[in-house]
């Protein structure tokens, strides 16, 4: 009974893991569009490739706005793309862990119509889209 205890838990677990990391991809996609969208507007407003690349507006007095609102957009565009590309490796790795485990768990005696491993079916199944 311990080892459907055990497996029990890790379904559970995993599968907090599969969903926190599609929540963390949608997050970052998001952030990017953003940050896109920002960007765009500076282009609009006139300003040159170097003030875009480093989010600064040289024509705007520094005082009137502090510089972390408009410092390094186009990097934190390529950062969250950096992060949105890591998030869907690490989610393509938890989501193979969960699926040996949701294999493994329904030949263990016990397990067959719990909620955890229904959760988990349908984790993978909502990852998998």
């Amino acid at each position: 009974m311990s080892d459907a205890v055990a497996v029990r838990r890790q379904l559970k677990i995993k599968s907090g893991v599969v969903k926190r990391l599609s929540k963390e991809i949608g997050l970052y996609t998001k952030e990017v569009e953003q940050n896109r969208i920002k960007v765009e507007k500076f282009k609009a407003d006139g300003a040159e490739d170097w003030d875009i690349k480093n989010g600064v507006r040289t024509y705007q007095s520094v005082s009137s706005c502090p510089l972390t609102l408009w410092q390094r957009k186009t990097r934190l565009i390529d950062e969250s793309q950096r992060m949105v590309r890591d998030s869907q490796d690490r989610l393509g790795k938890a989501t193979e862990e969960l699926r040996v485990l949701v294999n493994s768990a329904e030949r263990v005696d016990g397990l067959e119509g719990e909620e955890e491993l229904a959760e988990a079916r349908e984790t993978l199944e909502a990852a998998s889209i």
